[in-house]
């Protein structure tokens, strides 16, 4: 049997670890960052819990990647939504939406992304917050800014307050005051982006998030049941 191709060994490496961040998005949505071991998260994914380290310094970091993904990805899917548009106050208004309906959807994992942030380190750099920052700053660029390097911390720094703010336990804020307020800020009209208890193309909620992580083998996969007998949930179909 001759030995795979560097290509070949690329991609089963990106797979391996795109399983990794669905598995933490999935592991902590349902127990908690706290009851949530790294040995889990590989258990889910199929991996070897020695593979985790390969790609991430530990549990921490790989949330805070995990996480970033999901919104970068939720961003990005509402900003392209059909109907398209290139107007910048209704693609604001997507954005807006976007980030607040993950606080109203995803809770504890929005908790946790904003206690980990807290943490002395900081943000994790990886490509997905990179991405989420490109996003974001575009959106306030077209939105009309006429300094949009300036006016694009004062955007993230407003967003981040209102998830705070959503998912603080005991007494969150509801999303719909959260998102009026932002919305006067910016000057936005209420019918814009999706507002709250309206449905949009698909839905405004999809709860399987195997979209956001590229772990399908392609058209050809046949991929089979796991090795502890569950359903394979890492590749991007529904089984």
């Amino acid at each position: 049997m001759s030995p795979r191709s560097r290509s070949v060994n690329e991609e089963l490496r990106r797979r391996s670890r795109e399983r990794l961040l669905q598995a933490a998005v999935e592991l902590v949505s349902e127990r908690g960052y706290e009851a949530t071991t790294l040995g889990d998260i590989a258990d889910r994914a199929g991996s070897a819990r020695g593979l985790v380290s390969y790609y991430f310094p530990g549990k921490r970091q790989l949330v805070q990647s995990a996480v970033h993904r999901l919104m970068h990805r939720t961003l990005e899917e509402a900003l392209e939504r059909e109907p398209r548009t290139e107007d910048g106050r209704e693609r604001m208004a997507r954005a807006i939406d976007a980030i607040l309906g993950l606080a109203r959807d995803q809770p504890v994992l929005m908790r946790q992304h904003m206690a980990g942030i807290l943490q002395p380190e900081g943000f994790v750099q990886c490509p997905d917050q990179q991405r989420l920052a490109q996003l974001l700053g575009d959106t306030i660029a077209r939105y009309g800014s006429p300094d949009a390097a300036a006016d694009y911390p004062m955007l993230r720094a407003l967003l981040m307050g209102a998830v705070y703010a959503a998912v603080v336990p005991g007494v969150p804020m509801p999303i719909p005051t959260l998102r009026a307020e932002l919305f006067k800020r910016y000057r936005l009209d209420w019918e814009s982006g999706v507002p709250p208890d309206t449905e949009v193309p698909g839905g405004t909620y999809d709860a399987d998030l195997s979209r956001f992580f590229a772990t399908g083998l392609g058209t050809d996969d046949q991929s089979g049941p796991r090795s502890d007998g569950r359903p394979d949930r890492m590749n991007g179909q529904s089984k």
